[in-house]
Parts: structure tokens; C-alpha cells; sequence
């Protein structure tokens, strides 16, 4: 049975909304690690995809894991893999299988590249996938806010942005505003957790209730005391909790409220799965 914004979660409920379960990584101990995360009160999982040869992988983790969900998408650092028939093969995929529940991970990274055009060309047809499919969109936004701020108020004048949610924030509080303004949540990670992460401290305390999530971006960015090791889906506790701390709130609190948020946009079972 599908979750709906006004039904109440327990306390402990909790969603990892963004994690990278298929890597290497976890391939020794992966069945430990969800024992971890079912006994961190994880009960829903969105795992991200950043190129299509990854979809067979992440689809046979969710026929293991009842509690994942996944997206289809190439992520804005994986140009090379993106042909001409690569949106067909995303359509089909998402079509194929309804635990498909966001395109992406997709967006914009002038942080390690330069090569906007061919980043632009990639992610406008992924954003006309969302729309078409009437899915929600993982945006991966580094260093290129304003880049992507303008063509997404672009789209929206023209009926043709997606909703969405900008995973792994680490903008500031103004580029957040421009974000909530075009309906998107905000997705913290470990990095909130980080001392000198200041502007993310700002956006965790000004973002409305009803617009944040959390997640880890596993196996990367593991929250403090853990930070340089490998993250896993159960340390989205920790995430939750500094939010909470920064927030003047319980963990109950942001728990509750980035579930609730998680399950209205990516349309999550959390029961019955």
C-alpha cells in the first residue's frame, strides 16, 4: 500500500533517497549492510542510476530487495555514454518496470568538467523524458547553478519543467530559493554533517518542512564520525539527525517529515512492499 503525504510513519521510519548499492564495494557484504539499514529503520531506498548498462544490475537488486526503488538516467560526468538511441533506451526501461521512480541521476557538473554543450545536449532530452513520463527528476547540480537555474525557468514558462529534487545539496541559500521556487525539494547528505559546511548548515535550517529530503549518496560522502570510509544506507540516520539538530527539532521530527516528503515525490511504498 502506497504511503500517502498525510499518513503517519513511525518513528523510526526513514528513507535513503539516493545510494549506489551497485558498486563493487558492497558486492562481499551487501546482505549485512541491508540487515544495517532495516535495523537503522530504513524502509525505502532510491537508488540512482548514472548510465544505462547499470539498469540490469540495479533492477536485480530491486528483485532482492523489496524495500528499492531505483531511476534510469546518465549522470552529467557520463557524456560518453549518451547515443542517439540512449532516451529510447531510458523510455523503455522506465516503462518496463514500475519500481522505476525518477529519471537521473542527470544535471550539470562544471566542477571536474567544462563541457556544458555537450552536458546541455544530454540533459534536455532527459528532462523531456520526465515530462512525458510524468516522473520526477535526481539532479546533480555542481558548481552550474545558474546555468541550470535558467534553463529550468526556461522550461517552467513554457509548461515543460519537471518536479524533482537537487540531491546531495551543497549550494547556498539563495540558489536553494531559486530551486523551491520551481517546486524542487532539497536532498541533504553526509556532506550537512561536515563542520565547514556552513552554507549547507544555512539551507538545512531555512528549507521548508515540507520541501527536504535525506539521503546518503552511498558508497561517498559518509557522514561524520565515519567520514573517509565507506558510507552505506543505515548512516542516513546520522544525516537525519544533524538535520534535526541544526533545526532545533527530534530526530523523530526529520524523520518523519523527509519520509513523508520522499514518499509524496517519488511516489513510495513503504508498506507492503
Amino acid at each position: 500500500m502506497a504511503l500517502s503525504p498525510a499518513t503517519a510513519v513511525t518513528p523510526a521510519a526513514l528513507v535513503d533517497s539516493h545510494c549506489h548499492i551497485v558498486f563493487r564495494n558492497f558486492d562481499e557484504d551487501l546482505e549485512e549492510v541491508a540487515q544495517r539499514w532495516r535495523d537503522a529503520g530504513v524502509q525505502a531506498l532510491v537508488h540512482a542510476c548514472v548510465e544505462p548498462s547499470e539498469i540490469p544490475a540495479i533492477r536485480a537488486l530491486a528483485d532482492r530487495f523489496p524495500e528499492l526503488r531505483y531511476s534510469v538516467g546518465v549522470h552529467p560526468l557520463d557524456t560518453e555514454h549518451w547515443r542517439d538511441d540512449t532516451a529510447g533506451v531510458l523510455r523503455q526501461a522506465a516503462q518496463a518496470d514500475s519500481r522505476v521512480v525518477a529519471i537521473g541521476e542527470l544535471g550539470l557538473d562544471l566542477f571536474r568538467d567544462h563541457n556544458l554543450e555537450q552536458q546541455l545536449a544530454m540533459l534536455e532530452p532527459q528532462l523531456d523524458l520526465a515530462v512525458e513520463l510524468d516522473l520526477p527528476v535526481i539532479v546533480h547540480c555542481r558548481d552550474a547553478a545558474e546555468p541550470m537555474l535558467a534553463l529550468l525557468r526556461q522550461r517552467a514558462a513554457r509548461g515543460a519543467c519537471p518536479r524533482g529534487v537537487m540531491h546531495c545539496w551543497g549550494g547556498n541559500p539563495k540558489e536553494m530559493e531559486g530551486f523551491l521556487e520551481l517546486g524542487f525539494y532539497i536532498s541533504f547528505s553526509g556532506t550537512v554533517t561536515f563542520p565547514k559546511a556552513e552554507a549547507t548548515h544555512a539551507c538545512a535550517r531555512q528549507v521548508p518542512a515540507d520541501r527536504y529530503l535525506v539521503e546518503t549518496d552511498c558508497p561517498f560522502l559518509a557522514p561524520v564520525p565515519r567520514r573517509g570510509k565507506r558510507n552505506e544506507p543505515a548512516f542516513v540516520a546520522s544525516v537525519a539527525a544533524r538535520v534535526a539538530e541544526l533545526r532545533g527539532e527530534t530526530l523523530t521530527q526529520v524523520a518523519n517529515t523527509s519520509t513523508s516528503n520522499a514518499a509524496e515525490l517519488f511516489r513510495l511504498p513503504l508498506h507492503n512492499v
